[in-house]
Parts: structure tokens; C-alpha cells; sequence
């Protein structure tokens, strides 16, 4: 198992490590936290204010492109971070005394959630880019992945802390430990050796540098297969808040402990995604394809599911399968992306993989209110075989892609390397 957790072996990661896991379930306690409030104190369990939230939350990362890549190029990304990480625990702590004092009120959840939007998205992109600094090209791809381990195994701890605290001492209790949270990751970045940092080439400043970013992604149909089914499976299939939330209220008719539960459940399977991607040496185009048809899946079986632990057991293949699929796009794009480059292609790829939630959060809520969760579900499973085809057509057009029946056996070749998929 040395290799799976080789990035730890630096000072600087494991330290950064450390400060981001607490970070972590604080950030898991405000969101199942958040997503309660809303749900059943501010609304009649209404689906729909659940998706508005997340699309304030996340649709600031379209509304920012512009800048927030520039940043992650042209700025000290550590300064940075210790800017955005700030904000987002100021954030936290605002939005946990408006709830103690008994005022919070829909519209100020809703600009919480969009201020928190802004600031995560200056932080994502550089936050992702900085990890090239702690371990270098050479261990990224195992630090991407175990920084989605450690992010789970967080979900893990935190959503179920979260339910019981909520039925315990009430919402704007959890708010105010997820803003001392990130007290966690400052004291982590201000204690990194700099001077052990890999740093990186930055950007010259120029006129048109996202342009720049948008035409370099043009001319990569791989970046493009990848950013399309991103796409699809973030803005239609990743809404799980709506789909835990809905299908624990309306369908199992669970109280808060047991919603935080669910959410626990599915990160076990995301922490196996994330290990299984941490062993592998380097990212593969099959394993983003694999990943997309499997949370189709997945998604249909939790449809389909009677009662809540049957439920309960298909979100950890789909947690595992979601988990695959975010690390196995997240390593390929950046390991494949010029360092000078990689900045401003994270902002694309995080504008994707969280702007486009704007769009498909308050669809699938919508469809959840109107014809149930299972439904939302279905919405879900469409999206991951949609992204799982548009993998297919890349690799059968760029990477010469073949299936074919040979004495009996199905073979797959990609680039002329066959294998055997079966018996006939």
C-alpha cells in the first residue's frame, strides 16, 4: 500500500493534507446542514429552493471564468488560498449567528450561498493547481486522488456528526463548527515550507488569456470528449444533495439522522473510487467511460430501490463509480495540460464541473417535486450513459476503437492493443 499513499511521504502535503481532512467535515457538516434548513424549516420540504441554493452556490464559477483562472496562473496561489479560505469560514460563521438568533429567512440563504460561490470560485481552481506545488508532476495524479480520499472519507465522518448535531442543538450550531473548521487549513498553509515548494512557471500577463485557455482546449479532442461528458454527468447526475435529501424525506419519510446516514453511506463507496484511482500510476481515458456507465447504473438500481437500506447500499456503488469518474477527469486534464496552461484550463474545467449546476439542479428538483426523487434519479442515470456514449465515439474516432467477434470471443482493441472482453 505504499505506493497508494506515496504523496504523503512529503512534509508539505501531509501537512497540507491534514488541514484540508478538518476543513473538510466541517464543509460536509454546513452542506447537509444547509440543505436541512431549507428543506424542512424554510419550506414545505420543497425540492426546487434546494436546487436554487445549489445553483447560487456553484453558478459563480461561470460568472467568474474570467478571473478566477487568471488568478490560479498569475497569483501567489498559497496567498491565495489563505484569502479564500478566510472568507469562506467568515462566510460560515455570518450564516451560523443569523440561525442561533432565530432570523434566517430563504432570500439571506440564498445570498449566503452565492457569496460563498464567489469566493470558491477564485479557491477551487487554485486550490486544485496547488497540489502540483506541494508534490510535483511526477505525483500528481496520487495526490489528486488522495485529496478525493481524504474529501470523502470526510462525507463519511461528516454528514452523520451533522444529523446528529441537527436533531441535537439545531442547524446554526453546525454552521458555526464548520467556520472554526477552517482554522485547520490556514494554520496548514501558513506552516508549509516554501521554500520546498515546486513552483511553477506563471503565465505572462496578457490581453485574451482566458481566450487563450478556451482555444487550447478547442484544439484538444481529448480535453473536449472529457469536458462534454463532465458536463453531462456534473449538471444532471452529481446533485446528490437533491436526490439524499428528497428520497430520505419524501419516499423513506426519515428524520435528520438518518439523511446524514445516507450521505455517510455513499462516501464509502467514493473513499474506494478514490483509493482504486490513488494505486493507479496514470489516469485512463477507459476508466472515465467505465466510471460514467456504472453511475448510470447506479442511478437506476437507487431508483428502483423499496426501502431505505436497499437505497442505502446502491449509493456506494454509486458513490464508487461518481468517485472514479471526478478523479480519473480531474488527473487527465491536468496531467495532460501545459503547467503554463494549467491554471486557466482548471477554471474551465471547474466552471463545468460545478457552473453547470445552475442549470441542472433546479431541472432535477423540479422533476423531484413534480413526479418524485425516483424520477430525479432517472434524470441522473440518463446523464451518466449519455457521457459513457460520448466517451465510446471519442475512442472509436480518435483512438481507433474496435469491438469484434473473434472465433467466439468479443475483442476490444483501442490503438491496436486487443483484449479479451468474454466468451461467446
Amino acid at each position: 500500500m505504499s505506493g497508494t499513499f506515496r504523496s504523503l511521504a512529503g512534509h508539505n502535503y501531509r501537512l497540507w493534507a491534514g488541514g484540508a481532512f478538518v476543513s473538510n467535515v466541517g464543509t460536509w457538516m454546513q452542506r447537509i446542514a444547509q440543505s436541512w434548513l431549507v428543506l424542512t424549516q424554510l419550506t414545505p420540504n420543497n425540492a426546487t429552493a434546494v436546487g436554487i441554493v445549489m445553483a447560487l452556490q456553484f453558478g459563480p464559477h461561470l460568472l467568474m471564468l474570467p478571473f478566477s483562472g487568471f488568478a490560479a496562473d498569475h497569483l501567489d496561489r498559497r496567498k491565495l488560498l489563505l484569502a479564500t479560505q478566510a472568507s469562506m469560514g467568515a462566510l460560515a460563521l455570518g450564516l451560523g449567528l443569523l440561525t442561533l438568533a432565530g432570523q434566517v429567512q430563504l432570500w439571506q440563504v440564498y445570498v449566503f450561498a452565492f457569496l460563498l460561490g464567489c469566493v470558491s470560485a477564485f479557491d477551487s481552481p487554485a486550490r486544485q493547481t496547488f497540489v502540483g506545488e506541494l508534490v510535483g508532476d511526477a505525483d500528481l495524479s496520487n495526490a489528486v486522488a488522495l485529496n478525493s480520499t481524504s474529501f470523502n472519507i470526510a462525507r463519511m465522518i461528516g454528514p452523520a456528526a451533522a444529523g446528529v448535531l441537527i436533531a441535537a442543538v439545531g442547524s446554526g450550531w453546525v454552521f458555526l463548527i464548520n467556520a472554526a473548521s477552517f482554522l485547520a487549513v490556514l494554520c496548514s498553509l501558513c506552516l508549509l515550507r516554501v521554500a520546498d515548494l515546486h513552483p511553477r512557471h506563471r503565465a505572462a500577463r496578457a490581453r485574451g488569456s482566458l481566450a487563450e485557455g478556451f482555444r487550447y482546449v478547442w484544439q484538444r479532442p481529448d480535453l473536449k470528449a472529457i469536458l462534454l461528458m463532465l458536463f453531462l454527468v456534473s449538471t444532471f447526475g452529481l446533485n446528490f444533495q437533491i436526490f439524499i435529501s428528497t428520497m430520505s424525506v419524501t419516499a423513506f419519510h426519515a428524520g435528520s439522522s438518518q439523511y446524514g446516514l445516507l450521505t455517510s453511506i455513499m462516501a464509502v463507496g467514493s473513499v474506494a473510487g478514490a483509493l482504486l484511482s490513488a494505486r493507479r500510476a496514470r489516469p485512463r481515458l477507459a476508466m472515465l467511460l467505465t466510471g460514467a456507465a456504472v453511475f448510470g447504473l447506479g442511478c437506476t438500481l437507487a431508483a428502483l430501490m423499496p426501502n431505505y437500506w436497499l437505497f442505502g447500499l446502491t449509493l456506494v456503488v454509486l458513490g464508487m463509480s461518481a468517485q472514479t469518474f471526478s478523479t480519473t477527469a480531474n488527473s487527465t486534464v491536468q496531467l495532460s495540460t501545459e503547467p503554463a496552461m494549467r491554471g486557466r484550463v482548471m477554471a474551465i474545467y471547474l466552471a463545468i464541473a460545478l457552473g453547470g449546476t445552475p442549470i441542472g439542479a433546479p431541472i432535477v428538483g423540479w422533476v423531484a417535486d413534480t413526479w418524485g426523487p425516483r424520477w430525479a434519479l432517472g434524470v441522473g442515470a440518463a446523464a451518466g450513459f449519455a457521457a459513457a456514449l460520448v466517451g465510446i465515439f471519442y475512442l472509436a474516432k480518435y483512438r481507433g476503437l474496435r469491438v469484434r467477434l473473434v472465433a467466439g470471443r468479443l475483442r476490444v482493441s483501442i490503438d491496436g492493443a486487443d483484449t479479451a472482453a468474454g466468451s461467446g
